[in-house]
């Protein structure tokens, strides 16, 4: 599982320095998913260790920090999406909005590959 954590680390580097750069290098916000990226990518090279408990440990914040990867840019995004479809206004900020979009998607799908794993284990007695 900490493979799997350092590619969805370096894919939401990939998606805030992207959306920073599309957008004129001038909206630093667009660098939050590289924050929450740098955040799995730390831990998931911690999980590396042999120690059970300690990859346990490294593991939990790093599903911590996909929920909250999750949890912030969905309600933000649905929010605004609703706002103005609601008021038939265009976005103010649709670059934003779809970039919150994909970090929320992208979080959503690691914290559920991340809860299947943690089921198996204790199912198979690894914990």
């Amino acid at each position: 599982m900490s493979r799997i954590t350092l590619y969805f680390g370096a894919i939401l580097i990939g998606i805030g320095i992207y959306f920073f750069v599309s957008t004129g290098s001038t909206h630093p916000t667009s660098l939050i998913p590289v924050w929450f990226g740098l955040g799995l990518a730390l831990f998931g090279i911690l999980a590396n260790s042999k120690d059970a408990g300690k990859r346990k440990l490294y593991m939990h914040i790093a599903v911590t920090i996909g929920l909250l990867g999750f949890l912030f840019p969905a309600f933000r995004s649905t929010s605004e999406l609703i706002k103005a479809h609601s008021d038939n206004l265009p976005l103010a900020h649709p670059a934003a909005v779809h970039e919150q979009l994909l970090m929320a998607v992208l979080c959503f799908i690691f914290v559920l590959l991340c809860v299947r794993s943690f089921i198996t284990a204790r199912r198979t007695g690894i914990v």
